[in-house]
């Protein structure tokens, strides 16, 4: 008897291999999960050290092509801003390679853009004049879809404004945009603390009460912003301009329109323009290109709180 019971206390109960499953289970789960996590970071690692070669391979300079005759040509697309695409950084590299180009024939600026940072427009245009004295050559700005505010403070520095009749055109004006919570925080309970050294630091805060001094000094920068603006429209424009009452309301024209108020000087389109003004049909992208390793790094890092900085800086706009 004494054997038969040893024997029967050394088999499993029915709970004991219940156990035995879910934590084996459990263990080969795990494995997966940890042999999956590592594939996980071999990729991510693979993909860094791909984007670190294609970064070294697209930084080599490569042997200079024979000097032909063609059409230098820089994209403006998407919001002008200084962490964008179209920043005055990339613009201004782009116009310089252009310029220097000893086969580019004249350079053209195919805009497709609502507008944006007043500073960088400011630095792209100021460019633009200093390059053309330089270099001697004519520039050209082409205005696809959309050629507003802050984009035809840009548009304004070339020798002629070409664009589509159903163009978007005009929009010179300055706004500065927020929202005031005040209100809605006395009907909710809720109080506002906010402590400053410097009786201005709190400026347009939304969530204290309207301050008319405050408001005032703000505005005062605005029309200032939009009288720069304006003299810039001006003096790119000069003669061919027809003033009147809502030219720099910040309302904005078709195509055609724009032409009739000598905001623009004809319709045409890049392959026009690079046959029939500069004669040279062969057109050459300058335009400044993000590699792999710099779209990496804005997805990965860099863009850590990037939308809370650029809503400070895109607070002003020009309209």
């Amino acid at each position: 008897m004494s054997a038969v019971d040893s024997s029967s206390a050394d088999k499993p109960t029915n709970t004991e291999r219940m156990l035995l499953e879910q934590f084996a289970s459990a263990y080969l789960a795990q494995q997966r999960r940890q042999q999956r996590w590592r594939w996980f970071w071999r990729l991510l690692w693979i993909a860094v050290a791909l984007s670190v070669i294609w970064t070294a391979v697209e930084t080599v300079p490569s042997a200079k092509a024979p000097v032909t005759p063609h059409t230098a040509l820089v994209e403006v697309r998407g919001e002008i801003g200084a962490e964008t695409e179209s920043s005055a950084d990339n613009l201004m590299a782009a116009l310089r390679s252009a310029f220097e180009d000893q086969g580019a024939r004249a350079v053209v600026l195919r805009i497709n853009s609502p507008g944006g940072s007043p500073v960088q427009a400011g630095l792209v245009n100021d460019e633009i004049r200093r390059l053309k004295a330089a270099h001697k050559k004519k520039v050209y700005a082409v205005c696809e879809e959309m050629c507003a505010s802050a984009a035809y403070y840009i548009a304004v520095a070339a020798d002629q404004i070409v664009v589509d009749k159903a163009s978007i055109v005009g929009s010179i004006g300055v706004l500065m945009d927020g929202f005031g919570f005040s209100s809605v925080m006395e009907k909710v309970g809720v109080e506002r603390r906010l402590m400053t050294a410097g009786s201005n630091k709190g400026m347009l805060d939304p969530f204290s009460p309207r301050n008319p001094n405050q408001e005032a000094y703000a505005q005062a920068m605005l029309d200032q912003i939009h009288q720069q603006f304006i003299q810039v429209v001006k003096d790119g424009r000069g003669k061919r301009l027809k003033v009147e009452p809502d030219t720099f309301s910040g309302l904005f024209w078709n195509g055609q329109q724009a032409v009739g108020l000598g905001l623009a000087d004809r319709l045409g389109s890049l392959d026009q323009v690079a046959r029939d003004e500069v004669k040279a049909e062969d057109i050459i992208d300058y335009t400044q290109k993000e590699n792999l390793a710099e779209r990496l790094a804005k997805r990965f890092g860099a863009s850590v709180g990037a939308g809370a900085v650029h809503a400070m800086r895109s607070a002003v706009t020009i309209h």
